[in-house]
């Protein structure tokens, strides 16, 4: 049973990615380098960031990088928002008397300024701030705190968040929601990788058997589940596409899972208005795919794929939940050639007869 819990702050608890990026361009601007882009950003950042900063700008002393950065950080983290599911969490810990710990670089400053505003650190029985490698304090936390390791779950975003679990003997779960992608947080191996915090919370209060049984990342097997997704045209027969972090950040089509007494049209019109904002009409069954044990999903899972097409009703606004990154509208012919993950290239092949 986990009864110790050491959260990790940026990309875990808030997101801070937009606010991050721009005090990051803001050091380059200064150093007179090129800024970068978010893919690039979340592609290159690591911690301890001393390596990050020695890659792009290695003769400027860290004392000066700090100055810029923070200055720059303290004009826009005003954007810094708490991520969908991290209350929730926090309160299910202390209904649960989980013992709470925050493990960050974060500075102490911007960190009594974010939880002015969220309250955060109500919920935090001990927050440890300032860290900039957290390997060389996570001993010292469970040996201060007499943890026992294994009633003890490191939750983070990045490598360097997973490494330090293992250095310290502890669980770590792997949440998606900020600044590492699927494929990096997989080459650390965490004990868990989930979507969000809501999930793990699903696991932790269903009281599911995930640590020191799941392998490589993975939840525990279950029955095959049932979803349903649908390539949505609009009046100029283009097609909706999503990007998503579960699906390795490819594209593809909305949809989700069909709930206990919903039919399959009732679930897709609800996942279509919950992910998109879109209102559906002229729904047709087109495929029915199986999906087991695909590589691109951040988890290990069968699936069996209903999918559909249908169309949004006038001109509607996209309007995306926290699920997707991005959405775009193209044409058939130009959705092929987006990085697609499989189940939607065998759907438009389905749909376009080749």
């Amino acid at each position: 049973m986990i009864r110790n819990i050491i959260f990790d702050w940026s990309g875990t608890l808030v997101n801070d990615l937009p606010a991050v990026l721009q005090a990051t361009n803001h050091v380059f601007r200064q150093a007179g380098v090129p800024e970068i882009s978010l893919e690039t950003f979340r592609a290159e950042f690591v911690l301890p960031f001393k390596g990050f900063y020695d890659r792009y700008v290695p003769n400027v002393p860290m004392a000066q990088l700090e100055e810029w950065f923070h200055t720059r950080f303290n004009e826009v983290q005003s954007s810094v928002e708490e991520l969908p599911h991290a209350r929730n969490f926090l309160e299910f810990c202390r209904v649960q008397k989980i013992k709470t710990f925050a493990l960050s670089t974060i500075h102490p400053e911007h960190f009594k300024e974010q939880t002015r505003k969220n309250g955060f650190d109500q919920y935090l029985d001990h927050p440890y701030l300032g860290i900039w490698d957290k390997r060389t304090r996570i001993k010292e936390i469970i040996t201060e705190h007499a943890l026992n390791p294994k009633e003890t779950l490191f939750i983070g975003d990045m490598q360097h968040d997973v490494e330090t679990a293992r250095h310290g003997g502890v669980w770590s779960c792997a949440v998606l929601t900020g600044f590492n992608r699927l494929g990096q947080l997989r080459e650390s191996q965490p004990d868990l990788i989930v979507e969000h915090l809501g999930e793990l919370q699903d696991l932790l209060k269903r009281r599911v058997s995930v640590f020191g049984e799941a392998a490589g990342g993975d939840a525990p097997k279950q029955m095959p589940i049932a979803t349903v997704g649908a390539l949505i045209f609009n009046d100029r027969d283009e097609v909706l596409l999503v990007r998503t972090h579960k699906w390795s950040d490819l594209w593809g089509m909305p949809g989700g899972k069909i709930k206990w007494g919903e039919t399959s049209e009732d679930a897709l019109r609800r996942e279509l208005l919950e992910e998109t904002g879109l209102e559906v009409e002229d729904i047709r069954f087109e495929l029915v795919q199986d999906c087991i044990h695909s590589d691109e999903f951040y988890r290990d899972a069968h699936f069996v794929l209903l999918n559909y097409t249908c169309r949004s009703r006038g001109e509607q606004p996209v309007k995306l939940n926290e699920e997707a990154e991005e959405y775009c509208w193209l044409t058939l012919p130009e959705a092929t050639n987006l990085s697609l993950n499989r189940p939607t290239v065998n759907f438009l092949k389905k749909v376009q007869n080749f």
